[in-house]
Order: C-alpha cells, then sequence, then structure tokens
C-alpha cells in the first residue's frame, strides 16, 4: 500500500526567511539583521485591553468573520483613515495577513491560474499560489528602479492570468509605487477580469507624502482584494490578527474558507483591536524613519547601492560587485562576520540582500559594524 500526499505542495520549500533567521540564531555571538519585527511591544492599552476582556469572561466562540462591533470600527477607520468605503459585512477578521492571502487566493484560483508577481517580493505569493494550484508569474522590477514597468506587466498577462499582486510599501526594497506606475497598472487592467490583491501590511509606515494605494480605484472594486494587519504599525505580531476586504461576492465566497480554516480569530482578542486602532503610529513612523536614516548614512559610506525607503522597514542594497550568489554571501557573512542578513533570491532577486531596520539602535550600529568589517576583508 502507498500513501499518497497532496501533490501542489511539491516544490514548496518552507521559508527561506525563517530557516535563515533560525540559522543566524543558532550561530554563536551572531548579530541578527534578518526578521521583520518591531523591537517594540504592544501598546499598554491594547494589553490592558486583552486582560479586561479576559476577566470579563469573553472566551465562547465569537461571530466567524469577527464581532460586528470590531468590523464597524475597521469600517470606520477605512473611510476616516484612507477614503476606503467597505461595509462591516464586506470585511473578514483574520489571522494575520498570511490568512487573507490564502484565503484571497483559494477563493480565486481554479487549477492552472497565473498570479503576477513583481520581483522582488515576499515568498508567501508565489508558495500560497502553489498551494492554491495556481502558477506563480514573476514580473521582475531591479532594472526599473523598483517600480512596474507598464509594457513588461501587459506582455505577462496571457489567458490565464486571474490576478496581480500588489505590495507597497514594497517587503523587501521599502518602495512605494508611483502615481504613475499605479495609473499604468489601471489604465491596463481596469477591463480585465484580473484581481488586484493589494497586500497593504505597511501602509501605516510611510516616510513620504505621496503615497497612494491601488484600493483607491473604486472603479475596480469588484476585482480588489484589500490585505492588512495589526502586525507592523502597532508592534502586535504574536498576536496574528489582520483584516481583508473585498466586495461582498467575493468576501462571502473567501469566508467559506476562512469558516473550514480557522473558525474565527478568538473572542477576547477583539476589543483589543478596536483599542489599537485609536493607537496612533506617528511615534512608531518617526522610530523608524530615524533609524532608516541612520542605516542609510552607513551603508552609503560602504559604498553599497540601494533606493532610500519610502516605507516599512527594509532597506535591499546591491552586492553585485562582491557576489551574484546572494545566498552563498550571506552565509559567509554570518560565519566570518557574525552578522545575519537574508539573501535577495529568497525574494526572487538575486544580487542583493534584504536588512532590517526594526532592531533596537544598538543592535543596528553592531549589525552595521560587522558589516563594514565583513566587506573590507573582501
Amino acid at each position: 500500500m502507498e500513501l499518497t500526499l497532496n501533490r501542489a505542495a511539491l516544490g514548496v520549500e518552507t521559508s527561506g526567511i525563517r530557516r535563515f533567521t533560525a540559522l543566524t540564531r543558532a550561530t554563536p555571538g551572531a548579530c541578527s539583521l534578518t526578521i521583520g519585527e518591531p523591537d517594540l511591544d504592544s501598546p499598554g492599552s491594547v494589553r490592558e485591553a486583552v486582560k479586561a476582556a479576559l476577566d470579563a469572561g469573553d472566551t465562547h466562540y465569537p461571530p466567524g468573520n469577527g464581532y460586528p462591533y470590531l468590523l464597524e470600527a475597521l469600517s470606520q477607520y477605512e473611510e476616516t483613515s484612507h477614503s476606503l468605503h467597505y461595509s462591516p459585512d464586506e470585511i473578514i477578521v483574520t489571522v494575520g495577513a498570511t490568512e487573507g492571502v490564502f484565503i484571497a487566493l483559494s477563493a480565486i484560483l481554479n487549477p492552472g491560474d497565473e498570479v503576477i508577481i513583481p520581483t522582488p517580493a515576499f515568498s508567501l505569493y508565489g508558495s500560497a499560489t502553489e498551494l492554491c494550484r495556481g502558477v506563480p508569474v514573476a514580473l521582475p522590477t531591479q532594472a526599473h528602479d523598483f517600480q512596474i514597468a507598464p509594457s513588461e506587466l501587459a506582455a505577462a498577462i496571457t489567458p490565464k492570468t486571474k490576478a496581480l499582486v500588489l505590495t507597497s510599501p514594497n517587503n523587501p526594497t521599502g518602495r512605494v509605487y508611483t502615481k504613475e506606475t499605479l495609473d499604468a497598472v489601471h489604465e491596463i487592467l481596469r477591463d480585465q477580469p484580473i484581481f488586484v490583491l493589494c497586500d497593504d501590511v505597511y501602509r501605516e509606515l510611510i516616510y513620504t507624502e505621496d503615497y497612494r494605494s491601488f484600493a483607491g480605484f473604486t472603479d475596480m472594486r469588484d476585482r480588489l482584494i484589500v490585505i492588512n494587519s495589526f502586525s507592523k504599525p502597532w508592534a502586535m505580531t504574536g498576536w496574528r490578527l489582520g483584516w481583508c476586504m473585498a466586495d461582498k461576492p467575493v468576501k462571502e465566497r473567501m469566508q467559506l474558507f476562512h469558516q473550514y480554516a480557522v473558525v474565527s480569530v478568538p473572542s477576547f482578542v477583539q476589543r483589543a483591536c478596536v483599542t489599537a486602532l485609536a493607537c496612533g503610529t506617528a511615534p512608531t513612523v518617526e522610530l523608524f524613519r530615524r533609524r532608516r536614516d541612520y542605516v542609510c548614512k552607513r551603508l552609503a559610506a560602504m559604498g553599497l547601492e540601494f533606493h532610500k525607503p519610502e516605507g516599512a522597514f527594509y532597506v535591499f542594497p546591491s552586492i553585485q560587485k562582491y557576489s551574484a550568489d546572494s545566498e552563498s554571501f550571506c552565509k559567509t557573512m554570518l560565519r566570518e562576520g557574525l552578522v545575519g542578513v537574508l539573501p535577495g533570491v529568497y525574494f526572487g532577486t538575486e544580487g542583493y540582500m534584504r536588512l532590517s531596520y526594526c532592531y533596537s539602535d544598538g543592535d543596528l550600529k553592531e549589525g552595521l559594524d560587522r558589516i563594514e568589517r565583513f566587506l573590507k576583508t573582501l
């Protein structure tokens, strides 16, 4: 008797980000600048809210998509803060943005459907597409300052194209798509039966006045899926909470996968989510802006080329003058320089490395000192 497993998982590897972060942590004396997790604790008022919910006995099954009060708060927050108009019955509270990506792709993909993913990109998109029996199609952007070239996007579209993923600010580059880029993408897609997944998890961490989300193109509302998270702006990574929004027919298909995969997020954290939405993120933005400026100044002094991040908390310098093999380069730097950063190949783009600056000032200085010393040995 031969047992068989789901073939959709064949060829899908475990996260390179997680593997390399674990390798860094297992290296004695190493300094890690790998993971995208703020070094801040969740706001005190948010922690107090969850304690109060537990004390009040809020430990029973909640409604599957979220308590009505939280869905209403999210609807009002999106309208007030970002001029996005989604009613409470068009929102699902998810187990982080990761679940949002999975249920979105699960709801729209049929076997063989193609998903265009501008690279470099977070590896989840490609892996989730494959697990949903779709086909990821990379759209390289490094030759265009990490913006989408309209002619190349148009050429990537086939009769099998089902979706385009847009992440702005981008992980790993920190780049924000310009108005010109978004307008060009809209011009290409507005009359096509193609969904757009707007992964806006870094939307609150912006250092420019020119930010726009593709979610603002309301004439494509029936094909937009907007994904967000409490993790990054409110330092709530361990809470595993996010939300997604879509036109009601799409949202209703997504909620089937949500219901049968997780039922709901925990009941007692939901009041704390409302509290988080009322917590301003301006101090966090200024903290990361200062760290960004410090990191960029140091990297420039080392002679590394990069685009100054306009959002998120990553920088993606080129290492092409040292090596075309980013994984070997980063492993050597970890072994010899005792500092861990992530290889660009994990994001679908060789010749770069991703450095996260959501670490403490002391960790950033030490890590950058080690990178500088290592580069001088090459």
